[in-house]
């Protein structure tokens, strides 16, 4: 059924108050605090938060230990590799050291031949 067009202020203002309580009369009871079921959903809520908050510190833990392990595993390389390029070092220098009495001897022995060609 359609309404008359002709309706006044204080008819349209009647009406929206009387369907803004249909709706408040409506949804009423789900907005009361103390009913058992607002305070079971309450506490679902609230437990549903705790595990959630806890599951967090649990990832968080993980990752800090995980980040600890990495950052002593990632010093342990580093040391090892200045470990490793220390005796490289050195392994060079001893080769070095080697190379050059090598060359001393041979400089050696063929000044010690041209003297003997000499006599």
């Amino acid at each position: 059924m359609k309404r008359s067009i002709d309706l006044g202020f204080a008819e349209r203002r009647q009406a929206a108050d009387e369907a803004r309580k249909k709706l408040l009369a409506k949804v009423a009871p789900a907005l009361k605090t103390d009913t058992p079921e607002a305070i079971a959903r309450r506490a679902e809520k609230a437990a549903a938060a705790a595990e959630r908050d806890r599951r967090r510190a649990e990832r968080d833990r993980i990752k800090r230990e995980t980040a600890e392990r990495e950052k002593i595993e990632a010093a342990a390389r580093a040391e090892a590799e200045a470990a490793a390029a220390a005796l490289a070092k050195i392994a060079e220098a001893e080769q070095e050291a080697r190379e050059a009495a090598e060359r001393k001897a041979e400089r050696d022995r063929r000044y010690a031949a041209r003297k003997a060609r000499q006599r």
